[in-house]
């Protein structure tokens, strides 16, 4: 059975220092959800709060609508996977899988079922009597998962769990920590700095900055809809202008500057904020000739191919760094180091956000 988790008000202090100022969250039972953001944000103390090795300074935690306050953290139904996996090199896998449950009192030939037949959960049948030296990073992040998994837990906790791997080993885990996620149907919290992970796996996400979440949504919003420039610029790249903003009407607003007159998407909460404008590289196309607003002329630097797309960064007037896309499509041309173009951009692609939501 899995369980949903509920944060109100959390605060946690280490002495003068808050790590985590006013967390609200809810989380539903069975769902993958992810805290994103950067080292030191405060993801992990939540993470430990609810796992009971930290109690918060305020506020409450629920479980399964269970206050755990006071409850210890073998007492919660929570399994938490460190970073460094912890598992028993002189074990072989299937008693690494069932240590829970011998310190549970579980006899032998029981422990040992449940330890293959959770091998074959997550793809690694067989391996039962293989030793931890025997398998590959991959192979122990899954059999990590099995010996979480044994205890039957209500929530798993995930603190950057895949850090360790190979990218394209961590591309590969994303998809089987998923996969094992919606096989069991229990509560996955994920800690990452990692937006790719975050973005690729969660049912929704929590980006979190100076101990605050910033916005919680699904994947798709949080990219295509961030509520401030921290989420904007910690998800995804963006071109930033700053001025003056104009009159708002319909969902739009004109912003003038040294770089020209631009005009953007602006969200009722925004409105009488300090503003700037955030454009993403991929929204940002190249031409000849400028378009009216939303056009800045700049000297292309550099043209770095990655694969699928061709970076191209340039400098406009007073040393602004602009970058581009061009798709890898065998039809649309780069410009070369040196030439001249424009910088353009639709007005619906691009948002006027103010900065990040910090304590007062």
């Amino acid at each position: 059975m899995s369980a949903g988790i509920d944060l109100e008000n959390v605060c946690c202090d280490f002495g003068t220092f808050r790590a985590v100022d006013n967390a609200n969250v809810s989380i539903r039972p069975g769902e993958f959800f992810s805290f994103l953001g950067p080292s030191g944000c405060g993801k992990t103390t939540i993470l430990r709060m609810v796992s009971g090795f930290i109690e918060p300074t305020e506020g409450s935690i629920r479980i399964g609508g269970k206050d755990v306050k006071g409850t210890r953290p073998n007492q919660r139904p929570t399994a938490l996977i460190f970073q460094n996996l912890a598992l028993f090199p002189l074990m072989p896998i299937w008693e690494n899988i069932s240590f829970g449950l011998e310190v549970r009192g579980v006899d032998k030939a029981t422990r040992r079922k449940k330890a293959e037949d959770l091998l074959k959960l997550v793809d690694l049948p067989g391996a039962a009597d293989k030793m931890v030296s025997q398998l590959s990073g991959g192979q122990k992040q899954r059999v990590a998962i099995a010996r979480a998994l044994a205890v039957e837990p209500s929530v798993m906790l995930l603190d950057e769990p895949l850090s360790a791997l190979d990218l394209k080993l961590r591309q590969h885990m994303r998809a089987e920590l998923r996969a094992i996620q919606k096989r069991t149907g229990v509560t996955f919290i994920y800690i990452t700095h990692d937006q790719g992970e975050a973005l690729a796996m969660s049912d929704r996400v929590g980006v979190m900055s100076q101990g605050r979440i910033q916005q919680i949504a699904v994947p798709r919003d949080i990219y295509d809809n961030p509520v401030n420039g921290f989420v904007a610029s910690f998800v995804g790249e963006n071109n930033i202008f700053e001025g003056e903003i104009g009159p708002v009407a319909e969902g739009m607003a004109g912003l003038s500057g040294a770089h020209g007159r631009f005009r953007a998407r602006i969200t009722p909460d925004a409105q009488g904020k300090a503003l700037k404008l955030y454009v993403r590289p991929e929204h940002t196309k190249l031409s000849k000739t400028a378009a009216g607003e939303n056009s800045v002329e700049m000297e292309v630097t550099e043209v770095a191919f990655e694969g699928a797309f061709i970076s191209v960064h340039g400098m406009a007037a007073g040393g602004k760094r602009i970058q581009a896309e061009v798709k890898n499509d065998g039809v649309t041309q780069a410009p070369a180091v040196g030439e001249k173009v424009f910088a353009t951009f639709d007005a619906a692609r691009a948002l006027l956000l103010p900065d990040a939501n910090v304590r007062g």
